[in-house]
């Protein structure tokens, strides 16, 4: 087979590299996924109840100064249009996560919010509300280039060593020199590196734990910062629009195995499941849309290339059919559900932008699970030999604290293991040269776009990096 451009994966990266490509007229595109559907971190699945979301599951409102993004949510529908007073955009409010928003269960109690109240000595609180002082000013926080100090995509940031330097340093030991010290308070930070980014604040850079809160900065004429979209499906919502920007010569289970530079291009040798058969293709150029740890492989036998070491975080994620959850005192069942001390990360309902939904009704709850406890490669050699059977032990014990009795009432587990769920941030990760240096294409002819090589595993970074290395395609002819 050929083509001009062959892009290799079909996470968002690759697909919107290859819907960017097709707006500038480039069509002959093919794209290589080893899966049997697109989508990457933000694939999603069905039953017969709901769809639901397999990874990612949200976008918070983007900076309007994301402008390649902010078209892209247009033609999807999500943005309806614009504020003719403000210029802001107006989100479609079926998309936007309807209240309640999120719960936490705390001493047996369902409080409002994620950040623990009930309970939270005067100290604790303070501790708390000088560290949210604290994230103002960085979000309002500028380098000497102009630049905001934490900003998305991660490469628009500024390049003042005041500011980097932090990434050399563990967020927890960040926490530790600033005094935060409050048990709440570290809980809530450590909730929140693992839920975006598979580690602890052990193991997350100080960067990066910062930027979890300081680069959100969406503003809408309907929605703040601090909103998120969100569907049934979660990001594969996304994925699907991804998808459908440039639906032809996508090849399913097709793995690439090797790649050849030739006098005029490159070649790529891959396995067709379903044919089984190899296949060759033959392309100009060549995008490899793919995590450093299979990049580093299919660049095996091509001069002058090399591959990032990186921490990939293992997750394992749980889709449950319930037809009911037995609720304690306190706020109601809302979208994102989470427990206190919990070695998960808590549950998402996937029906919650649903219309009709009802307390009875049947629904699926997707619960995350981060492995960050030990090393990637040791919790990652045990997630593969655990069974299905013991990690739905497992399962059923963290939600039964926090619905005691719920387990007659799940009809359907599906559970999938994440072996490299997705790339975290540790520190000194960020700002080395060699993150910067391993997006540069090879003599014009290998390009990479992952979210690896922003060393966050959002949404925003992967539509960033297909878009950056579909441009500097289009720079090369």
């Amino acid at each position: 087979m050929q083509a001009e451009v062959v892009i290799v994966g079909g996470g968002v990266a690759g697909l919107a590299a290859k819907r960017w490509l097709h707006r500038q007229e480039v069509h002959e595109v093919l794209l290589l996924e080893l899966e049997e559907q697109v989508g990457g971190n933000a694939a999603s699945g069905h039953s017969e109840v709901s769809a639901y979301p397999w990874g990612a599951h949200y976008l918070p409102v983007p900076d309007t100064r994301n402008q390649d993004l902010l078209d892209f949510l247009r033609e999807a529908g999500v943005i309806t249009g614009y504020d003719a007073a403000t210029g802001l955009p107006i989100y479609n409010e079926y998309h936007l996560c309807h209240d309640p928003e999120e719960r936490l269960n705390i001493q047996g109690y369902w409080q409002s919010g994620l950040v623990p109240e009930l309970g939270v000595p005067a100290a604790d609180r303070q501790q708390i509300a000088r560290f949210f002082a604290l994230i103002e000013q960085l979000r309002q926080a500028k380098g000497h280039d102009g630049k905001d100090a934490f900003a998305i995509p991660v490469d628009h940031s500024s390049a003042d060593d005041t500011f980097r330097q932090l990434d050399l340093l563990s967020f927890g030991d960040y926490l530790a020199r600033e005094g935060f010290t409050s048990p709440y308070l570290c809980w809530y930070l450590d909730y929140c590196c693992k839920d975006d980014y598979g580690a602890t604040t052990a193991t997350t850079s100080a960067w990066a734990g910062l930027h979890y809160f300081a680069a959100r900065k969406g503003s809408a004429h309907n929605a703040t910062a601090s909103d998120v979209l969100t569907w049934p499906e979660g990001n594969g919502f996304l994925v699907h629009h991804l998808r459908r920007a440039s639906p032809e010569n996508i090849l399913p289970q097709t793995l690439a195995y090797a790649l050849r530079e030739t006098s005029d291009g490159v070649e790529v040798l891959a396995y067709d499941v379903r044919a089984q058969q190899s296949v060759q293709l033959k392309a100009k150029q060549v995008l490899l849309a793919t995590p450093q740890f299979v990049t580093q492989r299919l660049l095996a036998g091509v001069a002058e290339s090399k591959a990032l070491a990186c921490y990939h975080a293992p997750w394992v994620v749980a889709n449950l059919t319930v037809d009911g959850l037995p609720q304690g005192p306190g706020r109601p069942l809302c979208w994102d559900n989470v427990v206190y001390g919990s070695k998960s990360v808590g549950y998402v309902n996937a029906n919650h932008q649903d219309l009709a939904m009802t307390a009875d009704e049947r629904k699926v709850i997707t619960l995350y699970w981060p492995l960050a406890d030990e090393a990637p490669d040791l919790a990652r050699r045990a997630a593969y030999q655990t069974s299905y059977d013991e990690w739905l032990q497992r399962i059923m014990a963290e939600l039964e604290t926090a619905h005691p009795g719920v387990t007659p009432h799940v009809a359907q587990a599906d559970i999938w293991v994440w072996g490299h769920g997705m790339i975290a941030p540790t520190p000194g990760f960020l700002w080395h040269s060699e993150r910067l240096a391993a997006a540069q294409p090879l003599r014009q002819k290998i390009f990479f776009a992952h979210t690896d090589l922003s060393g966050m595993s959002i949404f925003e970074e992967g539509f960033y990096q297909g878009i950056r290395a579909a441009r500097e395609i289009l720079a090369s002819a």
